[in-house]
């Protein structure tokens, strides 16, 4: 495909498979289950259906408006890298001008899901869009930039809630940040892969200002931090065996998880990232579901 024919006109129907692959979105997997369980849990048992459907949609919509928007922002960026410059843009498989229609689409899909819900959510919902805007820019200043990508999973459940039952227990606040231990602990992990490339191209991350092998003692410290703030979001919401076992097993899926990775060989690095998590997010409100309709 030529560059004229990648920037032109709005995108078709064609050419969404390309956009989808583009924005990696089965890893749409990672977050739909936090806002699952965190339907159930401030249902007390099994949500309202079409509110689940509107909260599952502008999830959707939510992540997919982030991640068209970092293809646009990090586009330079990725053409850099050798591990990401065949990304769409870099390629040119996709243009600009497609890429930027795709996000406003998801924005839109995104807000229109929010007015459908509780109106607290619709007021609120430039906020998360303005966080998933927000967090590529982050590693060019600082080496906290992790823990951006962590706050978009801060706010999932607590949204939920709020969304569902116009309320925000401090349970959902304590969920939310595990929620943020867990993906900033994770997304350390991944950013060992550019190393180097960070270094060289004055970019911010944990692994570029302490290391590889401090980088893996952090990351393992934000999941033990996970784990133990979804304990206690369980204690405060007194739910029962099912979650806590849910928590136990998550514990041991992400203790799984860094044994694959160490200092020295990160060759089982994608396993980790990509297939690891997402088994683990599944898995643990798998646990919590079924609890909440015992």
């Amino acid at each position: 495909m030529t560059n004229s024919a990648a920037n032109s006109g709005i995108p078709g129907w064609s050419r969404l498979t390309l956009f989808l692959e583009a924005i990696k979105f089965e890893h749409s997997v990672f977050a739909l289950p936090f806002a699952i369980l965190a339907a159930f849990i401030s249902a007390s048992g099994v949500p309202e259906w079409l509110g689940l459907f509107w909260v599952l949609v502008a999830m959707v919509g939510m992540r997919t408006f982030g991640m068209a928007a970092n293809r646009l922002i990090d586009a330079e960026i990725d053409a850099r890298n050798p591990r990401t410059a065949s990304r769409a843009i870099p390629s040119e498989t996709i243009g600009r001008r497609s890429m930027l229609v795709y996000m406003i689409v998801a924005g839109l899909i995104f807000i229109a899901a929010t007015s459908q819900l509780d109106p607290a959510t619709w007021l609120l919902a430039p906020i998360p869009l303005a966080v998933m805007i927000g967090y590529p820019y982050l590693k060019r200043f600082t080496w906290l930039a992790h823990f951006g990508m962590g706050a978009v999973y801060l706010i999932v459940p607590p949204a939920v809630s709020l969304a569902l039952t116009g309320s925000m227990p401090f349970g959902f606040v304590v969920m939310g940040l595990g929620s943020m231990a867990w993906v900033a602990g994770f997304d350390v992990l991944y950013a060992t892969a550019d190393y180097d490339v960070d270094r060289e191209q004055g970019l911010h991350s944990i692994p570029a200002r302490f290391g590889i092998p401090t980088a893996l003692v952090i990351s393992r410290l934000l999941h033990a931090t996970a784990v133990l703030l979804l304990a206690v979001s369980g204690v405060i919401f007194g739910t029962g065996a099912f979650f806590a076992l849910g928590v136990i097993v998550a514990g041991a899926l992400l203790a799984y998880e860094q044994s694959l990775v160490s200092s020295k060989d990160l060759s089982k690095l994608n396993m980790a990232f990509f297939t690891m998590n997402g088994v683990i997010a599944v898995v643990f409100a798998a646990f919590v579901v079924i609890g909440e309709v015992i």
